[in-house]
């Protein structure tokens, strides 16, 4: 997938993802027009289908909820690449089908406004901007299966039919 980046510093947390005075909604397309508006207000007006997060260290700190990782993907967000993530954010993004790659090279060399092309299953990052590549490691089959299904739950019912 092609996608514009969208570049963060270190400890983006689930309250400038999505602040807390929206959680009174689960709707995401609600979610996604404020997404990130605290830390970036003009995101959900810049934002395109297929963009890319790029962020440094400790992406999703902060509180358990799913708001966060959901508003994301509403925006059209296809995947969020980072050094590293707060682990319940890594694991609540994988159960709503949102790919997040970690890939300090690639975090490293990586500007606003450059444009990527990802391969999930081979974890390939190209930087068709500046024609550099970096491989993150890439997902488990079954991990690919469950964002292909748009996540967990889509991926129960589908297993159930």
């Amino acid at each position: 997938m092609i996608g514009k980046v969208h570049k963060f510093k270190s400890n983006v947390d689930t309250d400038v993802i999505i602040p807390a005075r929206y959680l009174n909604t689960t709707d995401p397309k609600e979610l996604a027009s404020h997404c990130m508006e605290d830390i970036d207000v003009d995101f959900s007006k810049n934002v395109k289908q297929g963009d890319i997060i790029v962020a440094e260290d400790n992406f999703g700190c902060g509180s358990s909820r799913e708001h966060a990782p959901i508003a994301i993907k509403a925006s059209g967000v296809f995947c969020v690449i980072a050094n590293d993530f707060a682990r319940i954010f890594y694991r609540n993004s994988i159960n709503i089908g949102l790919p997040i790659l970690e890939c300090k090279e690639a975090v490293a060399g990586i500007s606003e406004g450059d444009e990527l092309d990802v391969d999930l299953t081979t974890g390939v990052i190209k930087n068709l901007t500046t024609g550099k590549e970096y491989k993150a490691k890439p997902f488990p089959s079954y991990i690919i299966e469950l964002i292909n299904d748009g996540g967990l739950i889509n991926h129960i019912k589908k297993m159930v039919k």
